[in-house]
């Protein structure tokens, strides 16, 4: 079975050429500098490269050989409230978070319950590096070289025992450290959940890094979830608490707004968001277009045959 996501159309790549002229040709297209952050890819006069303590990865069979996005989209443009809800307050807001020394709990229906430190997940599991399209709930999406490890296998670290059926996440909640958290924008702390069975396939890892780099505050540092075939809310960053739990747990988006927000968050280009089409989504990074180039979205963000089993016999327009 390959896990290798389809390849991208040339049109959905831009030519590195282009890219760094990007702001000569705006302006010399007649537009302002005050139209400039409506996309990470008009952001900025020169790429930044990675930043931050190298993490040693091997390349994983389970990466896409999808082009990623630049270093400069990928922290310039971030969903994560707790910072801000502008697409550019992350990077701008973030530097204010402690992710050293950090510590994870875990909890309920294991038989081994505890604790494990930054530094015991860094030295425990093997670091590897995989390639993923994350498509955010508002139908835009950029390709980010994620760093990290399966979820399962700190899950089953602790010993879930036969009650857990789903395992529930939760941010850390600091409003000194994160100034989002001040405002009643959401239900705070922020929490997730999935289905043990999700939580467990081999595609769902907790990330570390970005580009063989630690991290940056904006993408979640220092622990992060990625699950590839779920939209970008299914992301809880900054997570201090892993519980596994027998009934289905609260999620942010659905407490907060539940007739636009179910528990699954499966990318389904069928159903349409209450106040957008979920059939398409705007490529980040792809030319110099304000709107960006779009491309049809792809059931279960195109991972169907890895992972539509486990929904088989779900009515997925109910069950969103």
């Amino acid at each position: 079975m390959s896990y290798r996501y389809k390849q991208p159309k040339p049109s959905e790549i831009t030519p590195e050429s282009i890219y760094k002229r990007r702001r000569e040709l705006l302006k010399a297209a007649g537009f302002g500098a005050t139209l400039l952050p409506l996309s990470p890819s008009l952001m900025a006069d020169s790429e930044e490269g990675p930043q931050g303590s190298a993490i040693k990865a091997s390349k994983s069979p389970l990466s896409s050989d999808l082009e990623p996005n630049s270093w400069n989209d990928i922290t310039t443009y971030n969903n994560f409230y707790e910072f801000g809800t502008g697409k550019g307050d992350p990077a701008r807001n973030a530097h204010t978070l402690q992710a050293k020394p950090w510590t994870v709990t875990v909890s309920g229906e294991v038989d081994e319950p505890g604790q494990i430190s930054l530094e015991d997940v860094m030295s425990t599991f093997p670091m590897e590096e995989r390639i993923y399209r994350l498509r955010c709930v508002e139908a835009w999406s950029m390709v980010v070289p994620w760093v990290g490890f399966p979820l399962a296998e700190l899950i089953k670290r602790f010993k879930p025992n036969s009650r857990a059926k789903y395992v529930a996440f939760k941010t850390l909640y600091d409003p000194q450290q994160m100034p989002g958290q001040r405002r009643a924008v959401l239900p705070w702390p922020y929490v997730e959940g999935l289905r043990l069975d999700e939580a467990m396939h081999p595609l769902t890892i907790l990330a570390t890094g970005i580009y063989g780099r630690e991290l940056p505050n904006q993408n979640g540092a220092p622990l992060r979830l990625v699950v590839p075939w779920k939209y970008g809310f299914k992301s809880i960053k900054s997570i201090v608490s892993i519980e596994l739990t027998e009934e289905q747990p609260p999620t942010s988006w659905n407490l907060a707004i539940p007739s636009e927000y179910g528990f699954y968050a499966n990318v389904n280009p069928e159903v349409d968001h209450p106040r957008w089409s979920q059939a398409s989504e705007r490529v980040i990074g792809s030319g110099f277009s304000l709107f960006g180039n779009r491309r049809e979205t792809d059931p279960f963000n195109g991972y169907a045959e890895q992972v539509a089993s486990m929904y088989k016999g779900m009515d997925l327009s109910r069950h969103f």
